[in-house]
Order: C-alpha cells, then structure tokens, then sequence
C-alpha cells in the first residue's frame, strides 16, 4: 500500500522517542513531520532530542526539523505524545482542521464521544468517530489509547471477561521509572525503595477499565458494571510495568479453564495481520517465578500482556501476575495499532 504520512507531537519526549523508533521502518506510515515545545522547534530532531532508548536514532529521522505543535504539518495522521499539561486543545485544534488524532495523552479518554480503544477488545467503539465529528464539527477526529497500565490489565481480562464474565477485579501495580518520563523520578527517591502513590493512576485504572469494556448502545458507552479497585505502586524498574490481579468471575470456571482461555486469545489485530499486532497477546508463562520485567517485557515485541502465577485466590476467584511494557505496548505501540486498525478497515483510501 501507499505509505501514509504521518507526523508526531511531542516527539522529544520519552514516548516521542518510542514513536520515532517504532515508525522509522513501518511498512504503512512514513514519518514526515516532528513537533515540539519552542526550546526544541527550529533544530533538527538529533540537535533537539536527549536520545535514551538502546538504538540509534533513525538515519531518516534525524535530520528531519522540529516544528512548532500547529496544524500546518505535512501529514494527514498525528501520534501525540504530549504532555498532558499541553495536550489537550493541542489535539483539539489538530482534530478540528481534520487530522486524525492517536493520543497517548489523558485530556480526552473519558470523552463521551471518543473511545478509549484497544484494537483486541473494542475496535466497535470507533462508530464514535462519526458522532465526534457531527458534534464538534470536526473535519478530524481524536482516537485514545488508555494508561499503561490499564491496558496491560485489560488485555489479561479480555479472555475472562469474554469466556466468563467478570463481576470484579482488585488490582496492584508495581509500575517502572520509564512511566514517569524523563528525568522522572529523582534517583534518591527510587532506589532501594517503593513509593505508593502515583498521582491520577488509580482513577484512570478504575475509570477507563470499564470504559473499554462498556457497550456502545445510543450514541455513547455504556460503563460495564464490574468493580474495580487499583492500588498503584512506582518501583526502581526501568522497563515494564507489573500488575497482582484477583477477579471474581460471573460464571464458574476451574483453572484449567482459566488457563485455556488466556492461553488461546487472540481477536481482530492476529486475524487482520496488523504489523505491529503481536502474534500472542497474551503470553501465559507457567513458571513458578514469572513474569520478570528483566527478561518477560520485551516478549512479543513488547505489544504482549505476559500473565503467570495463575492460581486460586482465598478471597476472590483467581488471582494472577500480569506484566506489560509501559512505553510499547503501553504507549506509542498502543497508538500505532489503533492507527493500523483504522488503516486496515480501509480509513485512509
């Protein structure tokens, strides 16, 4: 197919950088615009950008120039990797001059008429782009993905949720440095230590969880009415973002049948062959003492949820570790399947 052009907003930062690296060599997209904050505009990308990801920076990209956040870009397609402080009237103004917006950033998820999508559980919550754009009479639209660590969660789920039903979930995270950007977390306060706060994360896990799972009925989503209660963690971890889940399913199930349904998930993205769709999105380890972030979050290219520890629990039904990478699958990967998604179904003709 005729490569699209797209551009990137926000793409010094830490998930700019991931954006970069994953688009560099993408067989549908070409990246042909950068945007940045004025210290960064008016360089080129090598100049502007502190480069912290374990490959060089794309020959084709570096020497691209970095532009102000305007809508004036050489695209049709922008990833946002904004800040939430700026994001959201940045989109806002990209959408409404008919851009079509993937945003990694808050402002919009909760939106009535803009979905929270993840390609393998809701790809029908894009008939909301219709009414996003009757509403604001927008020439474009915003598409989001969720938290990181929402969507790490919501992927282990789907199979349950589908297979099961789920009435409620209880969920602690141990979430990686990554998460907070750059520089992040200062050093004397992450190592050798847990913090047990992280600012906005529980709500966002709680609120955006039924969300996804909800049901598009009248023009808007219905919540599902699971419960869910998060507990979310920051731990000295570079790479990946950890999760302790317990569910109480609507119907019974024993652990081979939990087993099972995890193991043989698969949904849209696999049948579609999308290229940044993982093979498996869900990885099932059977190891006592998996997964690991050091040796599981890059499984699958980082586009998987890796559950191990699938047991029976003492207060709920089951209960499980789940792993997923914060800055791939949790972030600019997860913009860039939604965006094939769309690309696949014909979107950009």
């Amino acid at each position: 197919m005729h490569k699209l052009k797209v551009g990137i907003l926000g793409a010094t930062g830490t998930v700019g950088q991931r954006f970069v690296q994953l688009l560099a060599e993408h067989p549908w997209f070409e990246v042909t615009a950068l945007a940045a904050s004025e210290r960064s505009a008016g360089r080129t990308y090598k100049e502007a950008v502190r480069w912290k990801l374990d490959s060089p920076i794309p020959d084709k990209i570096a020497q691209l120039p970095v532009l102000e956040p305007k809508p004036d870009l050489d695209c049709s397609i922008v990833f946002s990797a904004l800040d939430s402080s700026v994001a959201g009237p940045i989109e806002e103004e990209f959408a409404r001059a008919g851009y079509a917006v993937f945003s990694n950033a808050k402002n919009h998820r909760m939106d009535d008429d803009v979905p929270i999508l993840i390609p393998e559980i809701n790809p029908e919550h894009l008939k909301l782009i219709e009414l996003q754009r009757a509403q604001r009479r927008w020439k474009g639209f915003i598409v989001t993905n969720g938290n990181c660590s929402t969507i790490t969660l919501c992927l282990a789920l789907a199979p349950l949720e589908r297979d099961f039903g789920i009435e409620s979930v209880l969920v602690t995270t141990m979430q990686a440095v990554s998460g907070a950007g750059y520089p992040g977390v200062p050093s004397l306060d992450i190592l050798g230590n847990l913090i047990p706060y992280i600012d906005g994360e529980e709500e966002k896990i709680e609120r955006e969880t039924k969300k996804v799972f909800g049901t598009l009925r009248d023009q808007k989503i219905e919540p599902h009415p699971m419960t869910v209660s998060a507990t979310t963690t920051r731990v000295a971890v570079l790479d990946g973002h950890s999760e302790s889940v317990s569910v109480k399913l609507r119907r019974k199930a024993s652990l081979n049948d939990i087993k099972e349904s995890l193991r043989r998930y698969a949904a849209l993205p696999q049948e579609l062959k999308l290229p940044s769709a993982p093979t498996r999105p869900i990885v099932l380890r059977e190891e006592p003492d998996r997964p690991q972030p050091r040796l599981d979050a890059t499984l699958e290219k980082g586009m998987a949820t890796v559950v191990g520890r699938v047991r029976a629990c003492s207060v709920l039904d089951y209960k499980f570790v789940i792993l997923g990478h914060n800055t791939l699958r949790g972030a600019a990967g997860a913009a860039l399947l939604d965006a094939e998604l769309l690309a696949a179904q014909g979107f950009w003709k």
